[in-house]
């Protein structure tokens, strides 16, 4: 008899890395994390860089493409799809099609599943085909996964179905694809919904509401004033490992630079002076041998509107999404330099934005419009300015050929019907800034060549560069649906000129400091105007401070200058001369006076005191030359290190030695890159630094460096320390990928209370929660309640995400769990009182997990899934 071979699980065959975001959280990743071990598959924990393991992975769950391993994987054609992706496949028990479930929004209907009802075949054919080609998909029959009908009417049998059985499939006209398809943009499908659309009842030129533009906010403009604050005071966690390197042509001050610097540092990155050491670059313009040697190199490049988006949001993204994020051109466009544009039937942030991108490309921008004016952007087709337009021959287009052209770096035919296209109902200020900059044509056109200069890891990332361009090409990720292709991916594209030579003479400081050193680092320019003059001067730097303030501090310098001298003299006198001033002073004062007078050169030496005093000019004593320090190279934060235990002057005698070789050691609330600690410890500073992704070595490496007054390889000083491992359940090196990987952001909004008399201490529970991420507020009995009560359907018929509450069981903090779980149960929250341990372990695993044995009491009640 044949054995009967059982039915592998159903993701036996994949190996998932997960992608920490706002999109999804480490809550999610851990519920979803044990979702796909159940059903067989490998969950791929980062690397103790904190990098996903893309290389092993055969699926990587991400919500965005915003991480910086998107350009590898899809080079390598590792699939990169939605969470929804895992919760479908285990629905239909089979795995689902990877191209509806990609996270990229050029992919425009990739949430789409389609089914048609009454139109005629050759216009289901197309509508089907265009949105399966642009990340959709169609389903045959009306099921619960459909998410629009296409219909003419409400008598098809499949909108009977949908209205009886109160389906969530919203019934659409088939004019609501053929406008995304001539636009390559998704609209909102609302003026397009049955049984009464807009689009049929109401005039085209009746006026329609301006739309909000979130997705511009932080990218309006190339040179924002500002803020530069995380949302909601958050902990700063975008720069950890980056090396960022500050260009000369940044339009800010030494103040702003300053800030800016010390925002870094506490983000956990670096501040660096040259491009070899960055990773990141951040510049103004696209020239400049800082700006072409960081692009050759491969490193991020964008510019100060793209530092603050880091900063204010606190996730990265890539330079090359938002077009203004990116370094500007300095001179116009070829194409734009005589443009007059002016725009109409745009508002709030979307004017900013078009104002900008119209100067930015070259071209004169006017708020009204006159006979003398070439372009007319416009967001709908009924205005007055339209109307004029139409009487003075003047073209009429929509942003998408400024925002193509700009992306193009030329200005593009207006023969293509999607600069010209219009939805009756439609504001298209709804899908402006959706565009992406292009590197290939960057490349080409501002920092070709340089091979010979870059190392390894730079041509390495130029090949993945280019393999993930071709893939996208592939893909169609570049290109929009039928006759909306990209004309400048074109190869008639005209080829970059000549660089410009330089003439003879002597060149402005700022320009000189600007100009490449090589002649392959030379910018070249494709068919410019270039300007004479100062065109290559540093922008003006803004003033800050008063400068009668400097005047007057300056002032009360130089009268005390001598009397600092003179106090400076005493510090360096050997105390056995004793102390200066009395009798000595006098007696110095009578032989100096002596002296000058049976001196020949006594009254020489007169009329040069004079001298100096008319001119104000003191000679300074000369000083002894000072030693230098070494940079600070690594930051290290100790605990449990016993050395300097009651002994003060050996603590700052071996500071002291370790500053000589590079090391400085911080406190746990600055940003450190190493944790020195003797074994493995679930103490508050441990567990703060670890949570910031700081390398664990044993403390016998600053043994090694004060006993040899020489730095040992760190590698040889990794903390290892397996009984403890063991003890506290946990891998070491996977914890720390798995911080790099969270950021400090493992409780991400998840909020966690905790009662006053826990014993440990509230603030050491406080510490550890934010160094995570979490909210964490004390729970007292008069704190009232602080979850906004709220109901099953309000919640979208979710799932009650946990709150936890850290008590001990003292009869006062028993007497509050009660309130508690009502609070959380009223505002659909699951309750969860445990005991610290719970926070303890998370920190420790730096993975969100939960188990029953950390509850209190009711665990058959209060017991839930994963976390």
């Amino acid at each position: 008899m044949a054995e009967q071979h059982e039915k592998p699980p159903l993701l036996a065959d994949c190996a998932i890395a997960f992608v920490q975001s706002k999109q999804l959280s480490s809550q999610l990743i851990s519920i979803l994390s044990d979702v796909a071990r159940e059903h067989g598959a490998e969950v791929l924990e980062p690397d103790r860089q904190g990098k996903i393991r893309w290389k092993k992975a055969t699926h990587i769950i991400s919500n965005t493409i915003d991480f910086e391993e998107y350009t590898e994987s899809l080079a390598a054609m590792v699939p990169v799809v939605k969470s929804d992706w895992i919760r479908v496949s285990i629905h239909r028990r089979k795995l689902a099609q990877l191209r509806p479930y990609s996270p990229d929004p050029r992919m425009i209907f990739s949430s789409v599943t389609v089914t048609c009802a009454d139109i005629p075949t050759l216009d289901k054919e197309a509508i089907c085909g265009g949105v399966l080609a642009l990340g959709g998909m169609e389903s045959k029959d009306l099921n619960k996964l459909t998410t629009h009908i296409c219909a003419l009417t409400l008598e098809h049998p499949k909108c009977q179905e949908a209205l009886e059985k109160k389906l969530k499939a919203k019934i659409v006209l088939p004019h609501w694809f053929d406008d995304c398809f001539r636009l390559g943009k998704r609209i909102d499908e609302g003026p397009y919904l049955l049984p009464d659309p807009e689009v049929l009842r109401t005039a085209s030129e009746e006026p329609v509401k301006i739309p909000s533009s979130q997705q511009l906010e932080g990218a309006s403009s190339a040179v924002p004033s500002g803020p530069y604050e995380p949302q909601g005071g958050e902990k700063l966690v975008v720069f950890s490992q980056k090396k960022v390197l500050l260009g000369d042509d940044l339009p800010i001050n030494d103040s702003t630079r300053k800030t800016i610097g010390e925002k870094i540092a506490r983000g956990g990155g670096e501040v660096v002076g040259t491009v070899e050491e960055c990773n990141t670059f951040v510049g103004h313009y696209r020239d400049g041998e800082q700006y072409v040697r960081a692009s050759q190199m491969g490193k991020d490049v964008g510019n100060l509107a793209w530092l603050y988006y880091l900063i204010v949001y606190n996730e990265w993204t890539s330079p090359l999404r938002r077009l203004l994020h990116y370094p500007v051109p300095r001179e116009p466009l070829p194409g734009f330099k005589d443009l007059k544009i002016t725009l109409s039937n745009y508002g709030g942030e979307a004017r900013i934005y078009l104002e900008n991108l119209v100067t930015a490309a070259g071209a004169t921008y006017t708020r009204t419009m006159k006979a003398e004016n070439t372009h007319l952007i416009t967001a709908r087709l009924h205005s007055e300015k339209c109307e004029a337009a139409k009487d003075w021959n003047i073209e009429i287009v929509n942003h998408l050929w400024i925002e193509e052209s700009y992306v193009a770096c030329q200005a593009l035919a207006l023969n293509d019907d999607k600069y010209k296209a219009w939805p009756r109902r439609t504001n298209l200020g709804e899908v402006i800034g959706k565009t992406f900059l292009d590197e290939t044509v960057l490349r080409n056109l501002y920092y070709p060549g340089g091979e010979e200069h870059m190392d390894a890891a730079a041509k390495k990332k130029k090949r993945v560069a280019a393999a993930a361009q071709k893939n996208a090409l592939t893909m169609n990720l570049d290109k929009d649906f039928g006759t909306m292709q990209d004309s400048f991916m074109a190869d008639s594209s005209p080829a970059p000129a000549a660089p410009a030579t330089a003439k003879k003479g002597r060149k402005p400081k700022a320009a000189a400091a600007a100009a490449p050193t090589a002649a392959n680092l030379v910018t070249p320019a494709k068919g410019r105007h270039l300007r004479t003059g100062k065109e290559n001067d540093t922008p003006p730097v803004l003033s800050s401070g008063s400068r009668s303030a400097k005047a007057a501090a300056l002032s009360k310098l130089q009268d005390i200058a001598p009397d600092l001298a003179l106090y400076e003299k005493e510090k360096r006198r050997p105390l056995k001369d004793g102390v200066w001033g009395g009798k000595r002073a006098m007696d110095q004062i009578d032989k100096e006076r002596s002296t000058r007078s049976s001196s020949p050169a006594g009254h020489a030496d007169a009329d040069d005191d004079e001298e100096e005093e008319e001119t104000g000019e003191k000679s300074r004593p000369s000083k002894r030359p000072r030693l230098s320090l070494p940079n600070v190279t690594m930051r290290i934060c100790a605990t449990g290190y016993k050395r300097w235990v009651g002994n003060k002057n050996l603590e700052d005698s071996d500071r002291k030695k370790l500053r000589n070789l590079g090391v400085t050691l911080v406190q746990d609330t600055q940003p450190c890159d190493y944790l020195a600690a003797p074994k493995v410890v679930r103490t508050m500073k441990f567990l703060k630094c670890l949570a910031k992704g700081a390398e664990i070595i044993n403390t016998s490496f600053l043994d090694a460096c004060l006993e040899t007054n020489k730095r040992p390889p760190v590698e040889d000083h990794f903390l290892v320390d397996e009984e403890n491992e063991k003890k506290f359940n946990i891998n070491l090196g996977t914890s720390v990928g798995r911080a790099r990987a969270n950021k400090g952001k493992l409780l991400w909004n998840v909020p966690i209370y905790c009662t006053a008399d826990i014993k440990n201490g509230v603030e050491n529970f406080k510490a550890i929660a934010e160094a995570n991420g979490a909210i964490f507020k004390i729970y007292r009995a008069r704190s009232g309640t602080t979850i906004k009560p709220t109901t099953a359907e309000e919640d979208g018929g979710a799932d009650p995400d946990p709150v936890y509450l850290l008590s001990g069981t003292t009869p006062g903090e028993k007497a509050l769990w009660p309130k508690f779980e009502e609070m959380a149960v009223n505002g659909h929250c699951e309750p969860r009182v445990v005991n610290g341990d719970w926070l303890l372990d998370v920190a420790m695993r730096q993975e969100l997990t939960f188990d029953k044995k950390y509850l209190w009491k009711g665990q058959e009640e209060a017991g839930g899934g994963g976390a």
